[in-house]
Order: structure tokens, then sequence, then C-alpha cells
């Protein structure tokens, strides 16, 4: 079948096998060197002052994934992290100062005997829900049974006494169930985590809970979900299968959906919602951002998402990354040609664009900082990139960024490369109580590893 064969011919949305092997990171021997306690930064042509020239090691949490990491979503507190990727499993993590918060939250339920306490009164409302319907799907005729969480997993992790880390050593939680890889993770803020895979469904878990809430048959891949920012018993899910679906989740049904039209491909790679959930928007193979007005799905307006080059009729690259700036009606885009994006909502303007990673067929995806400050994306030549949202340089045109600072993060593919929500949580304040101007980050690869980084 079509579908089929386009749907393989992404299968995940990389061909980079012979990446895996190649440069070694020239910085990887300063990270752990007693000497040498910062890594080493590139400048884009070699100019500086780097701003990020104090970034050193943080921790490193790689051992625990087998295989590629596709995602990592820090939950809205800042406190947990998720991650996920070829190995079907969703790991949690959390910080060290929370950690008998979460412990206690889950005592509290377990002790409770399952649902005689209630402690969350959501959670066990999807569970009755779940006994008395079923699990959640597109079409009605599809399920699927739960896996529980691998429980050896999920007891307490006392963290090795030389781990001087901020997180665990070990996954607070491990979520097993998914039969294909993980592409993409959502928080709600009351711990609520959505998963989606390869394996076309879409698993509701809660931080209280070790077993799989709900599962959400699709018809194709599910490439991207996310929360609705306002009203989180809703979540959009974007497929291969063309179709971009509203879930009402207590419900357990698709309240709103619509399809991908026009003559190029319809093959759904990205998604998200802007402007405070006012506009859902997508992302596809052939490079185009699709916007839909939320409360009902109607199209509104779409963009070809290509370089300026003469042939106008060129097809677009895949798109593989929405991500709305904090405070500004702007939205980033990411895409295959190594180019990230920012646009005007205000008239679809393009406002900047930024050059230096090489994105030439993955799914990375490039992302703010928490204050819209700076923004940051994984590379196949296995580096992280990191721009000013504003370069600030007076001589160059606004409308171009590539005033890069780069570093070797790992010997793979970085896949994925994001900053922490609320760094003040991991870089307490000093002795005088006043908070630290530091920016944390994590990067994650094609091989399992994950790295934080701190730059002070």
């Amino acid at each position: 079948m079509t579908t089929r064969f386009k749907s393989d011919s992404i299968i995940l949305l990389c061909d980079l096998l012979s990446a895996q092997k190649g440069e070694d990171s020239s910085s990887s021997e300063d990270e752990d060197g007693p000497t040498t306690p910062y890594i080493k930064i590139k400048s884009a042509h070699g100019k500086g002052p780097e701003e990020f020239e104090k970034l050193k090691l943080l921790q490193d949490l790689s051992g625990e994934h087998v295989g590629a990491i596709w995602t990592v979503k820090f939950s809205v507190c800042g406190r947990l992290m998720a991650t996920a990727g070829q190995d079907h499993m969703v790991r949690v993590w959390v910080l060290k100062e929370n950690i008998e918060y979460f412990e206690e939250m889950r005592e509290k339920y377990s002790n409770s005997g399952g649902h005689k306490a209630k402690p969350d009164p959501e959670v066990d409302q999807i569970l009755e829900n779940d006994e008395e319907e079923g699990q959640g799907s597109d079409s009605g005729s599809e399920k699927e049974n739960v896996e529980e969480g691998n429980e050896e997993d999920n007891k307490k992790k006392e963290p090795p006494e030389d781990d001087n880390g901020p997180f665990m050593k070990k996954p607070f939680c491990t979520y097993c169930g998914h039969t294909g890889d993980i592409l993409d993770l959502s928080w709600s803020k009351n711990y609520f985590l959505l998963s989606s895979s390869m394996d076309k469904t879409v698993r509701l878990w809660h931080i209280s809970r070790t077993e799989c809430l709900c599962c959400f048959q699709h018809i194709d891949f599910v490439t991207a979900i996310v929360f609705h920012p306002r009203d989180d018993r809703y979540f959009l899910s974007g497929s291969l299968d063309g179709k971009i679906r509203l879930w009402n989740i207590p419900d357990k049904k698709v309240a709103l959906w619509n399809e991908v039209e026009g003559t190029g491909s319809n093959l759904i790679t990205a998604a998200n919602f802007c402007l405070q959930g006012r506009f859902a928007v997508v992302g596809t193979y052939d490079g185009r951002c699709i916007f839909y007005e939320t409360e009902r799905l109607k199209y509104h307006t779409q963009w070809q998402v290509r370089s300026s080059s003469r042939n106008k009729r060129s097809r677009g690259r895949k798109i593989s990354g929405i991500e709305p700036m904090p405070g500004e009606e702007k939205v980033l885009i990411t895409s295959n040609d190594s180019r990230i994006r920012l646009y005007d909502l205000k008239d679809n303007s393009l406002s900047c664009k930024y050059k230096g990673c090489t994105n030439a067929s993955s799914q990375i995806k490039a992302s703010f900082s928490h204050d819209g400050q700076y923004l940051i994306c994984g590379s196949e030549d296995h580096f992280a990139y990191i721009w000013r949202t504003q370069h600030g340089i007076p001589s160059a045109r606004r409308d171009k960024n590539e005033f890069y600072e780069s570093f070797s993060a790992h010997d793979a593919v970085v896949t994925v490369a994001t900053f922490t929500p609320v760094p003040w949580l991991i870089i307490p304040p000093d002795t005088s109580g006043i908070p630290v101007t530091s920016e944390v980050l994590v990067t994650a690869d094609w091989s399992g590893a994950i790295k934080l980084f701190v730059n002070r």
C-alpha cells in the first residue's frame, strides 16, 4: 500500500546509520578531566566572546536506555524529566530534592488499596471508565491489553554516594506497554504523561501509578502529541495517516478531527498548539505548516517552508519541530533543510532564519530557553547548537542568524537538545540567597546517552 510504503520510507525518520560512527569528540576528554572542567565551545566564524564559555558537564544519565532517544520532555514544574525512544520504554527521572514528595504521592495511592482512598479523582475516573468502556479508539474497533510498568524499576532508588548530579541516578519509574519506538511525550500540569509511538497508539500515564491508564488507538504511526495548554482534558495528536485529532481524555474518544489536504504529501511529522491553544499547527513531510482553529479544528491558513531559491516549485523539506515562543506571538519551525525559522504570527512573516546545525533527515527539533532568550538544537554532526534569539550584532542582518555557539556533546547523532524549564531548581541560589544566573541543558543521542550541562 502507498501509505505503508511512505511510512516505511521515514522509519523514524532517519537514514543515519552511517552517522553513528564518525568524527571523534574533541571535547569529550575534557569533560571529566580535573584540569579542564569546561567544555570546549566553538563559535560561528571564530567570533567571540562566547556566552556559554563556562559550560561544563553536570551529570551523565547514560546506561538505562538501549538505542536512540527520540524525545525528552520536562514536567511543567520542572522537577520531572521523561525520556523515551527506540527501546519502547518511558523513563521518568526525578530531582533528588523532590524525591520524597513523589514517593509520598505514590505511597498514598499504594496504601489506599487502589481505589478506596482516591488520592487523585481524575486518575480514578479514567480507570473506572476503562473498566466500564474499554480503551479509547479512533474507530472503536481496536483494543489492546495494558502492560503494567516494571515493578523492579519502580522501586525507590537511592543515589550512589559518589554521584553529585541533581537527578536521581536511576529512573523514578519505567513505563512499559508500547511495542514500537516512542516518538513524542507530553506532560500536563497535574503530572499526567502522554506517550506516542510507532505502534500506532498513544498511552496515558500518571506519576502516582505504575500502570497505563488508557490507550488511544490510531491508524498509523503517531508522530506528535501535546496536551491542550489551557484544558488538559484534551490533547492533540498528529499521525502519518494525515489526520489531526483532538481527543477528549475522560470520554476516551476523538472530539474533533481534520485531514491534511493538497497535492503534496499528507504525512504529519510535527504538531503543536500556539497562541495559548487558539490554534493547532501541524507540519508535513513536504514542508507545509498548516494552521487550524482549535475550537472546531477548522482550517485557517498554511505556509510553505522552504529555502528562498530560484525554483519556487521545489518541494519543501520535512518539518521536524514546531515550538511556540514563550511570551511572544511567534513560532519556531525546524525542518530537514538544516534550517530553523522563527515566524511572527501577527502577520505570518519570517522574523529570522537560524543556520549552523545539520538536520538533513532526522526528527531533531529546536526549542527555546525558559525565557525565550536562547534557542537550542541537536545535530547530525554530534554537536549541540545554541543561538541568541536576537543576535545583537549591529552590522549583521536581523533576519538571519548564523552566530551560533556549539559544542561536541556526544559521539553519535544528537537527537535531542533542550533547556530545562526551571533552571534555578537545579542550580540553587548561593549563600547570599541571590539566584544564580545560569542555564541548564539536556542532550540525548542515537546510542541512548543522556547528559546534563550547566553554564554559569
